[in-house]
């Protein structure tokens, strides 16, 4: 946690702005979350809008929290009772949306602000819609991660739509866990486990029906508060910051050469290297550091196989891959997806 405005944020941190959502979760599941953050050397110190958390800390201190709950589901919790306190923009955004699908523009915002371990998507097709939700935390970390994003998703849909939903149901790529009667009886709508992706499925219409509480002067000015917020976040991470989030949003940029991966953020290649270089680093380690990170998520979905990996990382073949990622974590791409799967059981 680095309490200090003065430094620059830890690259891929996020701002640990929901720090009181997790504290009253922790007290309904009964247990004090403090002593898990010392647990973990996290040290709560100086105003919440200057504390920062790695993506590491954040999926260990939900683990604890799971383990430590002595009631409901901690993630399920977490999700039920999240609330923007200290992002009231995004709250405001959120209450004064016209459609469902223009609501949906918070979960860019999410990642980048609260939770950058989990990613939000929408695919749309002969009138079914489904939110799809990726995460990049490894087992079991990253069935947390989901649910409590779909918890959330559920409460404030409901608020939006006067409880006028109409979701179908949900599909979780991860086996059955022991916990497995409390979906449906929490969501309240079918779920099925060892799908193809995380999605929550609902009637397409619902994306594009008017909001009770549409309200479009307001909307758009919040909209613009946010963005300012997100834009003074990024600058203070830095450059290496915002391009590894460009490679994580297109992973085909890790194939091109400087000049187009700087087109691709709006610099040129020398403004590119000089602001690198002004922060410590070079292009190439950033894109090496974004190929490590994007590569570990891969791996733990068992479905990629590593000549497709390799291939979107930008290696020419399997074998330069596999070179490259046991430099990177001391252990080949195969034996680093046989602990992910060891670790599940």
């Amino acid at each position: 946690m680095h309490p200090d405005s003065n430094r620059p944020a830890p690259r891929s941190a996020a701002p640990l702005l929901v720090l009181p959502n997790w504290i009253k979760a922790a007290t309904r599941c009964g247990f004090n979350i403090q002593p898990l953050f010392e647990q973990q050397g996290l040290r709560i110190e100086g105003q919440l809008e200057n504390l920062w958390i790695e993506p590491g800390q954040l999926a260990a201190i939900m683990e604890a929290c799971v383990a430590a709950s002595r009631g409901p589901h901690f993630p399920f919790v977490l999700g039920e009772t999240f609330a923007f306190e200290y992002q009231p923009d995004i709250e405001t955004f959120l209450a004064t949306s016209p459609s469902l699908r223009d609501a949906f523009r918070v979960f860019d915002w999410v990642q980048q602000l609260i939770n950058p371990l989990v990613r939000a998507s929408l695919r749309e097709r002969q009138g079914e819609a489904a939110l799809i939700l990726q995460s990049e935390a490894p087992p079991p970390h990253r069935r947390h991660m989901i649910e409590a994003m779909f918890a959330s998703t559920f409460k404030f849909t409901h608020r939006l739509l006067d409880d006028r939903l109409g979701f179908r149901r949900l599909r979780l790529d991860y086996p059955t866990p022991a916990h497995a009667p409390e979906y449906e009886a929490f969501f309240g709508i079918p779920v099925q486990f060892d799908q193809a992706d995380n999605a929550l499925e609902f009637d397409a219409a619902m994306l594009d029906a008017p909001l009770p509480g549409g309200f479009p002067l307001v909307h758009e000015q919040a909209r613009v508060r946010v963005e300012q917020r997100v834009r003074e976040l990024t600058h203070q991470q830095g450059l290496a910051h915002e391009l590894e989030a460009a490679f994580r949003r297109q992973p085909a940029l890790l194939a091109q050469p400087l000049a187009q991966c700087a087109a691709a953020m709006g610099l040129h290649a020398r403004t590119l290297q000089r602001r690198l270089q002004d922060e410590g680093l070079q292009f190439s380690e950033v894109r090496e550091r974004a190929r490590h990170a994007i590569a570990a998520a891969w791996l733990a979905d068992p479905r990629q196989n590593l000549e497709t990996i390799a291939e979107r990382l930008g290696f020419s073949d399997r074998r330069s891959f596999t070179r490259a990622f046991t430099r990177w974590s001391g252990q080949s791409p195969s034996m680093y997806r046989k602990s992910l799967t060891q670790s599940m059981h």
